[in-house]
C-alpha cells in the first residue's frame, strides 16, 4: 500500500442520472476522509449515504439509503475544508510522509479552486486592466448591473438599461417596458398543467389586461379553473394557445368577455377561444354557459372549441349592444344550443353580424337524450329588443343526431322578429327534417343547403306562435341544376282537366304528346312517335293513370336550350326522353341525353332514354335536371309508365331563364295538345233553291265522330244556313241551307271548320 495519496489529474467533481434502482455512485477523484464529499440531488444538498475507500488514490463510492427517483440528477464533489493542522518543528525532522501529505492536500484544494473558477465569470486572457469590482451594496441595490462605454462594470438607473431596435427608425426600450408590451398568463403563475387550480392566476392576468389596456394571451396548455374568469371591455383583446377547462359551478358562465356596464368593447380582437366542461351539463339549465360576449362592437371573434355545456356560446346584448363583429366558429360540440344570439333589455340589441364556418355536433355521449337540440338560436329575455336583423351565416355544419327520433335537431331557432338572416352553404348530417323552426315574428330568411343526409324536401318548422312566414329553403342537394331551371316553358296543372277525348276509346291531353313503349309501323320521325291521342289511358278523378305500354311528355326545340327541368306531381314516376335531329329524324345512338341525380340508358324498344330508377324522394331522384347532347335539335321529355301502373296529376317542364325554347304541339303536321283543330277550304257553291240545301264533305285529319263541329264562310248571306258534323273519322259535312223562298247562288269563298273535342 502506498504510504500517502497520489494526487492525479481527476476533475473533484462527477455526475449522474439516476435510474430509481441504483443506490451506489462511485467517485473517481481521491478524498483525506468522509466529510471532504459533497453530495446533490437535482442541486440540492443531501447528507443521507455512507463513503467507502475515503483516504485511496483512486477514490470509492458513497451508499445512499434509499435509490434517488429515476432522472435524479445525481452531483459528487470533493470539498474540503481549507485549514492548517500541522507545523513542522524549528530543527526537527523533516518527515517525507508529512511532507508529501500537506502537499497532497494543496493540491487538491487547488484543484477544487480550478474547477470553481472554470465555472465564474472572468475576463479574456487577452485583456488587461479594466474596472471589474462590483460596486457596494448601497449603490447597486435597485439598479441594473451593465457595462460602461469603457467595458467596466457599472450600475444604472432601472429606466437607463435601454434595448437597441435593430431595425431602421427603432426605437430603444427598456427591458422592463418590453417584457410588459403583452401579459401573458403565466406572468401571474398560471401552470397549464389540467390539475392545478389556474383560476387566481388566470383571473389576476385578466384583471391586469383590463387595466392596463393590453393584449392578454394564454399559452398552451389546459388550464383548470374552479371559478368563472372575467375578461374586462377595456383588455385590448385575449389569444388562447392553449383550452380552458371549466371546473366550477353549475350555472355560470365559465368566461365572460365584456362588460354589463355602459361600455361597448369596440374593435377588439379575441382569438382562439377553447372553453371545455369538465363534466357533460344535462342541459338543464340556460344559464350553464361557456362563453358569454357582452355588447361588442366591430370585433373579431374566433372561437376554436366549446363542448358539454348547455349553451355553447352566447352573444348578449343588454346595457348597450352587439354589432357588427365577424365570427369564425369552431367546434360546438354536446352543447344543447351551440350558438345563442340573445338580448336582455329593451335597449341592447343584437344585429348585423357575420359568422364563418362552425361545426355543431353532438356526440354518443348526448345522442339519445330525448331533448330538442338545435345548433343556433336567436332568443331574448321577456321585454327585451326582439327585432334581430342581418346575420350572414357562411358554411355551417350540424350535425345533430336527430334524424327520425321522437326529438328535434334543427340547425336555426328563430324565438324573436328576426328579419334578413341569410345562411349559405349549410351541411345537414342526422337532422330533423327542418331547417329552422320559427316560433315568433321572423320573416325573411334564406336557407341554403348545400349537402343533407335528410335529402332535399327540407322545411321551415312554423310553430303555433309563428306570426310571419315568406322565409326560403334553397336546397341544392342532389337539386341543384333543377332548382336553378326557373323559367316556365310549359305547364299541365290538372293532367284530369286537360284530357280531350278523341274517340270512344283514345285520349289526348293538352300541350302534350302521347307516348308509346311499343309503336306501331317502327316510326322513325317525331310526327310518328308523338301521338296526339292513344286508348288505355286510365281516368282518375285526379289525373291519369299510366298503365302498360303508356307514357306522356313535352315536345321541345332543343336547338338552343340544353337543360331542362321536369316537375311532376306523380306517384313513383319513371322519367324518359327521345331525341331527334333538325329533320325531326330519330337519334338512337350515342350519349345524347345526361341526368343530374341518376344513370340513364337507351330502351330500344320504345326507342327512348329511360332513367334507371324511378323519381322519387326518398331515394333523392325526383328533381332531375335533363342534358341534352349538341346533336339533339328537338326532343320529347316525359314519363312512361315501366314497372306498374301510376296515376300523373300534373307536369311542368322548366329551363334556365337565358333561354326561351319553344314547345310543340297543335302545329300543322303536329296535331297534339289541343283540342281544337282548325281547317280552311275553298269552295264554290252551287245554286241552293228555296227551302232545300247543299252538302260538301271536307277532310279533317283528327276529327271523330261526336267532335263538336262550327262552319263559317267568308261570303254572307242572312238568308244560308251553315250546319257542321263529323260524318265519319277524319271528315266533316258542311250543310248549306236555304232558309228562303227563292234560288240563292252565293261567290266562291272558303269555308272555315273549328272541330273541338270534349
Amino acid at each position: 500500500m502506498a504510504e500517502h495519496i497520489r494526487i492525479g489529474d481527476v476533475a473533484p467533481r462527477v455526475q449522474y442520472a439516476a435510474d430509481g434502482v441504483q443506490t451506489a455512485f462511485t467517485y473517481p477523484f481521491p478524498i483525506f476522509e468522509a466529510g471532504d464529499i459533497e453530495l446533490r440531488l437535482d442541486g440540492v444538498p443531501n447528507g443521507n449515504f455512507t463513503v467507502l475507500g475515503a483516504g485511496q488514490s483512486e477514490g470509492g463510492s458513497i451508499v445512499l439509503g434509499s435509490a434517488p427517483a429515476a432522472g435524479t440528477l445525481v452531483t459528487l464533489r470533493r470539498r474540503l475544508t481549507v485549514e492548517r493542522i500541522t507545523d513542522f518543528q524549528s530543527n526537527g525532522v523533516l518527515r517525507a510522509r508529512t511532507l508529501n501529505d500537506e502537499l497532497d492536500f494543496q493540491t487538491a484544494a487547488l484543484q477544487e479552486v480550478q474547477d470553481d473558477i472554470g465555472n465564474a465569470l472572468r475576463l479574456d486572457p487577452a485583456e488587461v486592466g479594466g474596472r471589474v469590482t462590483l460596486p457596494l451594496r448601497a449603490a447597486r441595490a435597485n439598479r441594473l448591473l451593465g457595462f460602461d462605454g469603457s467595458g467596466d462594470v457599472a450600475v444604472f438607473d432601472r429606466g437607463d438599461g435601454l434595448l437597441g431596435v435593430a431595425y431602421p427608425g427603432g426605437v430603444p426600450r427598456t427591458v422592463e417596458d418590453k417584457m410588459a408590451e403583452r401579459l401573458t398568463a403565466r406572468d401571474f403563475g398560471a401552470v397549464g398543467d389540467g390539475a392545478t387550480d389556474d383560476w387566481p392566476a388566470l383571473q389576476a392576468a385578466m384583471n391586469a389586461a383590463g387595466a392596463s389596456g393590453k393584449l392578454l394571451e394564454i399559452g398552451e396548455g389546459t388550464f383548470r379553473v374552479t371559478q368563472p374568469l372575467g375578461l374586462p371591455t377595456a383588455a385590448a383583446g385575449l389569444v388562447m394557445l392553449g383550452s380552458i377547462l371549466y371546473a366550477g359551478p353549475d350555472g355560470r358562465a365559465a368566461l365572460i368577455i365584456g362588460d354589463g356596464g355602459t361600455s361597448r368593447g369596440r374593435q377588439k380582437v379575441y382569438m382562439g377561444l377553447r372553453v371545455l366542461r369538465n363534466a357533460q351539463a344535462d342541459w338543464s339549465s340556460e344559464a350553464d354557459i361557456g362563453i358569454l360576449l357582452r355588447n361588442l362592437d366591430g370585433c373579431r371573434i374566433e372561437i376554436l372549441q366549446v363542448e358539454k355545456f348547455t349553451i355553447g356560446a352566447r352573444t348578449l346584448g343588454d346595457a348597450t349592444g352587439m354589432q357588427e363583429c365577424t365570427f369564425f366558429l369552431g367546434r360546438f360540440v354536446d352543447n344543447r344550443i351551440g350558438l345563442d344570439i340573445h338580448t336582455g333589455t329593451a335597449s341592447g340589441w343584437n344585429n348585423s353580424h357575420r359568422y364563418y364556418g362552425g361545426q355543431f355536433a353532438v356526440t354518443s355521449t348526448t345522442r339519445d337524450w330525448v331533448i330538442d337540440r338545435f345548433g343556433v338560436r336567436l332568443s331574448a329575455e321577456a321585454g327585451a329588443y326582439v327585432a334581430h336583423n342581418r346575420h350572414i351565416f357562411d358554411g355551417p355544419s350540424f350535425s345533430l343526431q336527430a334524424r327520425d327520433k321522437p326529438f328535434a335537431g334543427i340547425p336555426f331557432l328563430s324565438d324573436v322578429t328576426s328579419r334578413g338572416l341569410i345562411a349559405r352553404d349549410i351541411r345537414m348530417e342526422a337532422c330533423s327534417a327542418y331547417v329552422a323552426r320559427h316560433t315568433g315574428g321572423a320573416q325573411d330568411h334564406l336557407y341554403e343547403i348545400a349537402w343533407a343526409s335528410q335529402g332535399y324536401l327540407l322545411d321551415i318548422d312554423y310553430t303555433a306562435t309563428a306570426t310571419r312566414v315568406g322565409s326560403v329553403v334553397r336546397s341544392l342537394h342532389q337539386a341543384g341544376g333543377h332548382r336553378e331551371a326557373v323559367r316556365e316553358l310549359a305547364s299541365v296543372p290538372s293532367l284530369r282537366a286537360a284530357a280531350i277525348r278523341w274517340s270512344a276509346t283514345e285520349y289526348g291531353f293538352e300541350k302534350l304528346a302521347c307516348l308509346s313503349t311499343s309503336p306501331a309501323g317502327s316510326p322513325t320521325t317525331l310526327a310518328g312517335l308523338a301521338y296526339p291521342a292513344l286508348d288505355a289511358y286510365g281516368l282518375s278523378d285526379r289525373g291519369v293513370v299510366l298503365t302498360g305500354g303508356r307514357g306522356l311528355g313535352f315536345v321541345v326545340d332543343a336547338r338552343n336550350c340544353r337543360e331542362f327541368a321536369l316537375a311532376v306531381d306523380a306517384d313513383s314516376p319513371r322519367l324518359v326522353v327521345q331525341c331527334f335531329d333538325a329533320g325531326m329524324n330519330l337519334l338512337t345512338s350515342g350519349n345524347l341525353v345526361r341526368l343530374s341525380g341518376q344513370s340513364v340508358a337507351y330502351a330500344a324498344g320504345p326507342r327512348w332514354w329511360q332513367a334507371s330508377a324511378d323519381m322519387t324522394d326518398a331515394g333523392l331522384t325526383r328533381l332531375q335536371t335533363v342534358r341534352l347532347d349538341a346533336g339533339v335539335a328537338y326532343a320529347i321529355i316525359g314519363l312512361a309508365r315501366i314497372d306498374t301502373d301510376y296515376e300523373v296529376r300534373a307536369m311542368r317542364l322548366a329551363c334556365d331563364p337565358a333561354f326561351s325554347p319553344a314547345v310543340l304541339y297543335g302545329l300543322p303536321g303536329l296535331p297534339l295538345g289541343r283540342r281544337e283543330i282548325v281547317v280552311e277550304s275553298a269552295y264554290t257553291p252551287p245554286a241552293i233553291a228555296g227551302g232545300a240545301n247543299v252538302q260538301t264533305e271536307i277532310a279533317v285529319t283528327g276529327a271523330r265522330v261526336g267532335d263538336f263541329v262550327q262552319v263559317g264562310y267568308s261570303q254572307n248571306n242572312s238568308a244560308i244556313v251553315l250546319l257542321g258534323q263529323v260524318s265519319r273519322n277524319n271528315y266533316v259535312m258542311v250543310t248549306l241551307w236555304n232558309r228562303a223562298g227563292g234560288s240563292i247562288t252565293l261567290d266562291a269563298g272558303t269555308l272555315r271548320l273549328r272541330v273541338q273535342k270534349a
